[in-house]
């Protein structure tokens, strides 16, 4: 009998926790089963056309990049030209130091290193490059963007301190020394060893020149003020370029080791300091004009603007989801050097663009501004709910506070940084080489998926 009533309330518990579980599980249905049966929740589909046009971005976009461009490249998919060189200030570490017992308080070479993490395009490509020292000062602290004009930082009647014929691959060297993994692939530029001489005779009767960056920009050293890398003539490749080094070789005394040794002081390109990078691109226009489809051309070329139909939105009721989906048409050229695909993509306002939103350093709030990444599978950027986007949108018209852009946004391309735990810390314009067509123009409307429920 006594086991019996265990055993009884045994089962009676175990139905008390799986009910608690149930409930616990899912609770959207919480008071439902109470309410009158005019009351239950329904849910209603709707789609609307949305319109996209192609936005030109004028070659100027913030230049917030520690990566540095330089080349020429002629898509084949579109016949669009992107021409790129760019401007770099150089970072003197604190305490910078340099021995004391040197041969002659000389340099026996001095040389730019420009190394290549990447590159778009043909390797065998000749390009040349002029360098030439800036005569006005970049300031550190303002933005610049990429139609800069570099003739406003260096004397155009001046003759380069140095230049150079080049190929992104180094026919130079051996194809064994290439391969070996610790060959970083980069471009030697020899500057006049008379400037490093002159720079090192600087440091003797005036270390406090090179006390930190700061002090080094404003010593009137031959490079302090930073150096212009014009591009003078070819075309086929960009080079995607993460460090400059201006290296200075001397000999000295090692009294450690008691013999004559060769020391080298540099200066690089950090993210303490300007790379400013200039883009030109051409032959544009008729990509703005396709009236099938819209671009997204990075870096500095074209973005997609699209104009929500907001106003056709039923605010009275609430919206579930709101999806937006953008195709891409497949290439029409197949070839080794057709260009990349954007990965990511950012939705944002357009008046929240103009108004500084890669300036402001904002990233993405799901409200008014969304990323995607594109899904090879579906051959499309898929935005599944902009649906807080959209009932604002509509609010706004609704009641009166709608600017005169209050229901267009952008497509950009970005890159993405991330902590550690995967929240993003940093969005900027996408430098690298790509282009997507995407479906879209005066001749396809796209679809707003909008799901509403109201009880």
């Amino acid at each position: 009998m006594k086991l019996t009533m265990k055993l009884t309330h045994l089962f009676a518990l175990i139905a008390a926790v799986l009910t608690f579980i149930s409930c616990d599980d899912d609770t959207a249905t919480l008071g439902v089963d109470m309410m009158p049966a005019s009351d239950i929740l329904t849910k209603s589909y709707k789609v609307y056309d949305v319109t996209t046009e192609s936005y030109a971005v004028g070659d100027s976009v913030l230049a917030r990049t520690t990566m540095s461009y330089f080349g020429r490249f002629t898509d084949p998919e579109t016949g669009t030209t992107i021409k790129s060189d760019f401007l770099a200030q150089f970072h003197c570490d604190e305490n910078f130091d340099l021995p004391t017992d040197m041969e002659n308080d000389s340099c026996i070479q001095f040389d730019l290193r420009l190394y290549i993490e990447d590159f778009v395009g043909d390797s065998l490509t000749s390009f040349k490059l002029s360098v030439y020292e800036l005569t006005e000062q970049l300031d550190p602290n303002a933005d610049y963007y990429t139609n800069i004009n570099p003739e406003m930082y260096y004397d155009t009647t001046a003759a380069p301190i140095a230049t150079k014929w080049f190929t992104i691959s180094d026919r130079t060297i051996t194809d064994e020394e290439r391969w070996k993994s610790s060959y970083n692939n980069n471009i030697r530029v020899s500057l006049p060893d008379s400037l490093g001489t002159q720079i090192i005779r600087d440091y003797r009767q005036h270390p406090e020149h090179f006390a930190n960056t700061s002090t080094w920009l404003k010593s009137g050293n031959p490079c302090s003020k930073g150096l212009y890398f014009k591009l003078e003539s070819g075309d086929g490749a960009m080079a995607y370029i993460n460090i400059v080094q201006l290296n200075i070789s001397f000999r000295y005394y090692d009294s450690g080791f008691e013999k004559d040794t060769i020391g080298i002081a540099s200066f690089a390109a950090t993210d303490a300091v300007v790379e400013a990078t200039h883009f030109e691109n051409s032959n544009l226009q008729k990509l703005l004009d396709d009236k099938e489809a819209t671009y997204l051309k990075s870096p500095a070329g074209i973005f997609t603007m699209a104009t929500i139909p907001a106003d056709q939105i039923n605010v009275q009721d609430t919206i579930n989801s709101a999806k937006l989906t953008l195709t891409r048409y497949n290439d029409l050229v197949q070839g080794s050097f057709h260009l990349a695909i954007p990965k990511t993509v950012l939705l944002v306002r357009l008046d929240d663009y103009l108004n500084g939103f890669f300036e402001n350093y904002q990233v993405t709030d799901n409200k008014e501004s969304y990323l995607a990444t594109f899904d090879s599978s579906k051959n499309s950027y898929v935005f599944d709910n902009i649906a807080r986007l959209v009932t604002r949108m509509a609010k706004e018209k609704q009641e009166g506070k709608a600017s005169k852009n209050w229901n267009k946004v952008l497509l950009i391309p970005v890159e993405k940084t991330s902590d550690s735990n995967g929240n993003i810390v940093k969005l900027n314009h996408d430098f690298s080489m790509s282009s997507a067509r995407l479906v879209g123009g005066e001749a396809n409307k796209l679809q707003l998926e909008v799901i509403y429920s109201s009880f």
